[in-house]
């Protein structure tokens, strides 16, 4: 006998908020393994009820996008000025991105996940660097393909707590030099 589509398997069914738990773990566990059937099959119920809830895999990538960098563009303006604010931006943003890295991964292969919170980020960036250089698309993209790049490099030191902060101050001394290049443009550079 076959379950009727779009149909719990077992039990009441599921909530958004357990769907996007469980995905966010399956994509943590194994993001080559991530996709609607495993996580249905993980949360036992049929691959049509999770798209009831969720939408496609563009839109439950969106959904966990938005859940996992919710606090990243959600805070106040830094009193200290638009460098300060760029620094904190994108310290939270390295951070989330070192968390759960097959969650950038997958946003990576999937442009419709590229909205919400995530081009939240990536607009407040603009809009900060803008303030400071003429060339805020150019340091936009050096300065986010930098925080993936790092964030994602802490991969490697996952379970060795002394690396991790290694690599997090190295992240933080680069982005240092970085935002002190958009401050003093010319500054130190070869003629």
């Amino acid at each position: 006998m076959t379950r009727p589509r779009g149909r719990p398997a077992r039990g009441e069914g599921v909530t958004r908020d357990e769907i996007l738990s469980a995905a966010l773990a399956l994509l943590d566990e194994d993001g080559a393994g991530f996709g609607m059937r495993a996580l249905a099959a993980r949360l036992g119920v049929t691959p049509m009820s999770l798209y009831h809830h969720v939408g496609d895999r563009g839109k439950l990538l969106q959904a966990l996008s938005d859940h996992v960098y919710a606090a990243v563009p959600d805070h106040a303006p830094s009193p200290a000025g638009g460098l300060a604010e760029i620094r904190a931006l994108l310290t939270r943003y390295h951070d989330a991105v070192a968390r759960h890295p097959q969650l950038t991964l997958a946003i990576f292969a999937e442009p419709a996940a590229f909205a919400g919170n995530t081009r939240a980020i990536t607009e407040r960036l603009t809009l900060l660097l803008s303030a400071l250089t003429p060339d805020y698309l150019l340091w936009r993209d050096i300065l986010v393909d930098h925080a993936h790049g790092s964030g994602l490099a802490l991969c490697a030191a996952r379970g060795d707590r002394q690396q991790l902060d290694a690599m997090r101050e190295q992240y933080g001394q680069a982005l240092d030099c970085m935002l002190a290049r958009i401050a003093a443009p010319g500054k130190g550079s070869a003629s």
